[in-house]
């Protein structure tokens, strides 16, 4: 049986979160949920003005919002700056992660020189390589597999199915979803007479402390530099990293990005789904790339960059995508026209 969910009551949540207590702080709160589907014991929050008739007919027990919202419901509310954040603390608060027992399982096949902490939990049909090492209180689920001189460090968790190739580094408190392959080879291929010679990758993936990573994602180790995926990065599922890749601090990356290799993207980053990045690429910090964006040069300054084409009936597509494939044409015409106007002008002033 599964035990009872803790509950807090508002004026606990506002001790530990801060904030400030409008109406009965004795209200007590297990769970949040989103403004439609709240119920008893439940809070939610309120960020977007779209959502004010959500507000107005929800039946959540309390509310996060703002200053400039706090008149817009008569319910127990924490009046914050930024109510999504908040409600992501307290949603953290409220879900913790099951709790890791210690111990390793009897199907799990773990090297004599591995290292494996007494307070980690390994799962059935996970191999642990030669010289690896598990820190204290991580979890490495069934079928994972970590390769000789893998280093993972304290409070990590790796969920079923997750591939760590030889020598890589994890940092503490890194989650791996299922699927994840860390330090695969990269894509490196030299041709010559007429077919490719597989070049061997010999440095590293370094994962740094808070890193998360979604499901399926790929992070190749480097050709002879390291990969290197500084801390507080957050990845989203089916993402593919380049060899040689360098990501700094706290960037984010949603679904279906792919990195190209050896480029480096700066720190505090976003990164929209299914954007494509070149390779050899310099990205400043501060830099957020709209979704499905091709990105085929550096960008050394900081802002939000584009490049994504409207969506539009197919018929107008169609034609307005005729008009681009001419535009070289149409612009040579324009130049055509206006030498001419500048001549006719001379011959009117003469």
């Amino acid at each position: 049986m599964n035990s009872p969910r803790q509950a807090y009551r508002l004026s606990e949540i506002v001790k530990r979160f801060g904030g400030e207590l409008l109406g009965d702080g004795n209200v007590s709160i297990a769970q949040v949920a989103t403004l439609e589907a709240a119920g008893p014991g439940q809070i939610s929050f309120f960020a977007n003005s779209r959502y004010r008739k959500q507000l107005e007919q929800t039946r959540a027990d309390a509310i996060i919002l703002t200053s400039e919202a706090a008149s817009s419901t008569q319910r127990p509310r924490i009046v914050c700056k930024d109510p999504y954040a908040y409600f992501a603390r307290l949603s953290a608060l409220l879900n913790p992660p099951g709790a890791v027992v210690p111990g390793i399982h009897r199907f799990a096949a773990i090297h004599p020189t591995a290292v494996v902490a007494a307070s980690a939990c390994i799962g059935p049909f996970t191999s642990i390589g030669a010289g690896a090492e598990v820190g204290e209180g991580s979890l490495i689920e069934a079928g994972c597999a970590v390769g000789d001189n893998v280093r993972i460090g304290r409070d990590c968790r790796l969920y079923s199915g997750v591939s760590i190739y030889h020598d890589c580094i994890v940092g503490d408190r890194v989650i791996l979803h299922s699927g994840v392959i860390i330090g695969a080879d990269g894509f490196g291929i030299a041709w010559e007479a007429g077919r490719w010679h597989k070049i061997p990758q010999i440095g590293r993936v370094l994962l740094g402390d808070d890193v998360e990573v979604g499901a399926n994602t790929t992070i190749d180790r480097g050709a002879l530099d390291d990969t290197v995926i500084e801390e507080g990065v957050k990845l989203d599922n089916q993402i593919q990293i380049g060899h040689n890749c360098r990501i700094g601090a706290h960037t984010a990356m949603a679904g279906c990005v792919g990195v190209a290799g050896s480029t480096r993207i700066g720190r505090y980053c976003r990164i929209g789904g299914s954007a494509m990045i070149g390779g050899h690429l310099e990205i400043a910090d501060h830099v957020e790339i709209s979704g499905a964006t091709g990105v085929s040069k550096s960008i050394p300054r900081a802002g939000t960059y584009t490049s994504l084409f409207p969506m539009s009936l197919h018929k107008d597509w169609l034609r307005n995508a005729s008009h681009i494939r001419h535009l070289d044409s149409l612009a040579a015409r324009v130049r055509e026209l206006e030498i001419r106007l500048a001549e006719l002008e001379g011959k009117k002033n003469e």
